[in-house]
């Protein structure tokens, strides 16, 4: 069976960095940050008491207060950014679409967090009068149901679903909205991620684990990917959708084409519940199924958006992998973590991160990694590497991999490529 090949037609985003892609995008180049004192909520008993907030975000500007209830915030912004991407792409429009074959898969690390904290802490205080919820707390709650919204949006009849693999999460629905195009099974399908978990039960959940950066004083350096000084992630929120879609179809329709999606890895650390595998086993398997995968050599490779999230021990994990990976090559690409300006958007962060690649590939510019001091030094990472940090760089990007690992060692790949006749 021939595989079919598959294109990017569409982009959407609501972002820590602006609420469309070309904001986003340009604030990535530019070394901006998004993080910034927490507003959803009084933060000020936390250990870590900032984040990269969406801003300027009013649901009334995009839903009416009777859809807007029955939406919690990743879903709206689910909504928000599948809305952009599909007028980008205009296969809405698109004459004679068969909506049987177009799909949403819009993935979610956890979900309707904000919905389930309110639920449960309206049951604690008024316990005395017995369980009642509200009746749209489950359909809120649920990690799948952003796909559902975005799907009778637009009445696709299409695979529909979500995908949860904690922080790798985005990467897979990418990953399966691109093998159900190439087997045939879709003529085009909506996919990415959302969340929304910069609340009371995400932020404290995170800080008992000691993961997030708790540098209060300068919320906006404290992302720091590879530098020696790094104390954790900086939780960050929105959404990233991408229009996947079938070459021919797309030709056929005269849509702009951003990139062709290459190939796609997935592996399992099998080593712990939260930690990476120190020597970056899983990361170096899902990055040799992706090349494998794509028919592609290390060297076709000249950037890589790394999973980078600024934790003492997954930078120097990730950083182990793409030598051993990459080899003598490793120095001759560009590595950068975007999450030193985003923060980690938990399981919207692979589709963010694709996105960047994208754009990476389309205008040849490499996004920094800011925040990186002078004369920080950890022996346990090679420095010798192209890091781009701290100023974006011009070069010739032709392909670009983008890692996403997540809680319970799930690692997955995505690479992308210029697209060529």
């Amino acid at each position: 069976m021939e595989l079919k090949r598959v294109v990017v037609t569409g982009l959407g985003a609501i972002t820590p960095l602006g609420n469309d892609v070309d904001t986003t995008w340009a604030a990535a180049v530019e070394g901006k940050s998004g993080a910034g004192p927490i507003t959803h909520f009084d933060a000020s008993k936390f250990k870590t008491q900032f984040a990269c907030e969406v801003k300027g975000y009013n649901p009334n500007d995009h839903f009416d207060r009777k859809k807007a209830r029955q939406l919690d915030l990743y879903a709206q912004y689910a909504l928000v950014a599948a809305r952009q991407a599909v007028a980008d792409s205009g296969i809405e429009n698109a004459e004679n679409l068969d909506r049987n074959r177009v799909g949403v898969i819009v993935a979610a690390g956890i979900g309707g967090l904000h919905t389930f904290e309110e639920e449960a802490g309206y049951y604690a205080k008024n316990e005395e009068r017995g369980p009642m919820y509200n009746p749209f707390f489950i359909p809120k709650m649920i990690a799948d149901i952003a796909s559902g919204h975005v799907s009778m949006e637009y009445h696709f009849h299409g695979p529909n679903y979500g995908v949860v693999s904690a922080c790798a999460s985005s990467n897979n629905a990418i990953i399966d909205a691109f093998n159900l195009i190439r087997l045939g099974k879709a003529d085009a399908i909506v996919t990415g991620g959302a969340e929304a978990a910069i609340f009371p039960a995400g932020v404290g959940g995170f800080n008992s684990m000691h993961a997030l950066s708790t540098r209060n004083d300068s919320p906006e350096t404290a992302s720091r990917p590879f530098s020696a000084s790094r104390d954790g992630f900086v939780i960050g929120e929105g959404s990233v959708v991408l229009v996947l879609e079938e070459l021919e179809h797309a030709k056929a329709r005269g849509a702009k084409i951003y990139a062709e999606v290459a190939g796609g890895g997935m592996s399992a650390d099998a080593h712990h519940i939260t930690a990476t595998h120190p020597e970056g086993l899983g990361a170096i398997l899902s990055m040799n199924n992706a090349l494998e995968d794509a028919g592609m050599k290390p060297e076709d490779i000249d950037y890589i958006n790394v999973h980078g999230t600024s934790t003492p021990v997954g930078d120097i994990s990730e950083v182990k992998a793409i030598v051993e990976v990459f080899g003598d090559h490793a120095h001759k690409l560009n590595i950068s973590s975007t999450k030193s300006m985003t923060g980690h958007l938990l399981g919207a962060t692979g589709a963010m991160e694709a996105m960047f690649s994208i754009l990476a590939i389309r205008d040849g510019v490499v996004p920094p990694t800011i925040n990186h001091e002078e004369g920080d030094n950890d022996e346990n990472i090679d420095y010798t590497l192209n890091f781009t940090f701290n100023k974006a760089q011009h070069r010739d990007v032709r392909a670009a991999l983008s890692n996403s690992f997540g809680f319970g060692g799930h690692n997955a790949t995505v690479i992308l490529k210029r697209y060529e006749e």
